[in-house]
Parts: structure tokens; sequence; C-alpha cells
């Protein structure tokens, strides 16, 4: 298992709160005291791990001179999973599956804040490409506020290939597109589906496209063209969560 660093109370919090178990050393500034600072560190003595008092220049170094608010802890990072554990969950689903295509997304904070989203909205998975894309970073589980360990993400060598497979499981690959004079208004999202994004500016790649069977876009009323990819995410996906349960609150 890979282990990396986390650095800032929110981060160090959602690490206490989603995976404490993960949590495997932990590095304190010897000169800060505060509330929440003794909060976590109280909760790290709670786990049995007595965090290292330094002074704030290690901290920097250990953070990578990144924000660190006095503490730094050593997790294990969650990792992530094959195509075969995909295709195992998607054949015992026993309700409409919901899954998140990233093609080829390469900016940790897309997918840090695009996993959040898919927790928020019940995403069944996130499917990513191993290649020259971005995988579970230090960033991602930072953006991701403890949704990196809720969220399964799963990795695959030929994005078109498994398209296809979930097609022949009887899901519909609805992809985002500008150029499409279909609206998600006007698109059924109750249907078993994985909801494919492409990257800022590029959007879909050709052969995913190609894959898709329908192409929706979000109705743009001012004069920017596109949103950002985690933003476009979030429409479409709450837009789903509208149709499958309209009495949700």
């Amino acid at each position: 298992m890979k282990s990396s660093k986390l650095y800032g109370l929110h981060s160090v919090q959602a690490a206490l709160d989603y995976s404490p178990k993960k949590i495997q050393q932990a590095w304190v500034d010897s000169g800060r005291q505060d509330k929440r600072l003794s909060q976590a560190v109280d909760d790290l003595l709670a786990l049995g791990i007595v965090p290292e008092k330094v002074d704030r220049k290690r901290l920097d170094k250990l953070a990578d001179n990144n924000n660190h608010q006095g503490i730094v802890i050593a997790v294990e990072m969650p990792g992530e999973l094959t195509e075969s554990d995909l295709k195992t969950v998607v054949e015992n689903l026993t309700e409409p599956a919901l899954f998140l295509v990233l093609d080829n997304v390469q900016d940790p904070h897309n997918l840090g804040a695009c996993l959040r989203t898919a927790d928020a909205t019940g995403v069944h998975g996130v499917i990513v490409t191993k290649d020259n894309a971005t995988g579970i970073t230090p960033t991602v589980c930072k953006v991701a506020s403890g949704a990196a360990e809720t969220v399964p993400v799963y990795q695959v060598t030929n994005l078109a290939r498994t398209l296809r497979w979930l097609k022949g499981e009887g899901l519909w690959i609805i992809g985002a597109a500008g150029d499409t004079t279909q609206t998600l208004h006007n698109t059924d999202f109750t249907v078993p589906m994985a909801l494919v994004v492409g990257t800022e500016g590029k959007g879909l790649r050709r052969l995913t496209k190609e894959q898709c069977d329908i192409l929706v876009a979000i109705p743009m009323l001012g004069q920017v063209e596109s949103l950002n990819l985690s933003v476009a995410t979030g429409v479409f996906l709450y837009e789903t969560v509208r149709q499958r349960y309209p009495a949700a609150k």
C-alpha cells in the first residue's frame, strides 16, 4: 500500500472521520496551541498515535511548504480498483447503475471535487483512465474531504472497451458535450447509466465519443462556452438526483 502525507486541519479531520485506521504517523507544531489543533491531537492519541512535536521548519518541509496549520500526518492512501472489480460491482447491482467516467482528466483538484460530488449524489463508482490521467494523490484526498475513501475509483486501461462492456451490461453511455442540441433537461437520467465527462477545453476524445449512446449539453445563457469540469459534473449529477429521487429533500 502506498503511503503519503496529508496536511492541514481540514484534511486531517477528514482522515480521522473516514479512515482513522489508515493514519500511520503524525507531526504537530511544538510552538502552536489552539482548540482545533488540540482536538486533533486528542483524537490521534485516542487512536494510539502519539504525534511528534517538531518545529515549524520541519513541518514546512514535511508539507512541501504548503499551508499545514501546524499538523501533518502520514496515511495509507486509498488505492484505485481494477476493471475486474468494476465488473463484479456492475454485475451485482440491484438498483439502476450510476457511474461517473472521467476521460483523461489530469487535474487532481478536478478529480477530488468530482469525488466529493459523486459521494453526495450516490454514484456507484468513478471510472478513470490508467494513462494520461490523475489517480488518487494527496491533493485529490485533500480536495475530496473524505470522499476518496467512500467512492470507489476504478482504473481502466482501455476506456472505449470498458464503455462497450458497460453497454453490453445494459447501461446507457451518456456523454457530456457542448456541440449538441440535446440538453440535460430533456434527457432521461433514471436509466442505468454511465455519465462520461472529458477534459476542459478538449472535451471527450473521439473514440470515447463514438461509444456514447447520446451526447447531452448544459444550456449556457451567457458568453462563456463551457463550465469548469467539476462544476459541469455536479450539474449533471444533481439533475440525475432530481429525476431519480423527486421527493428528496
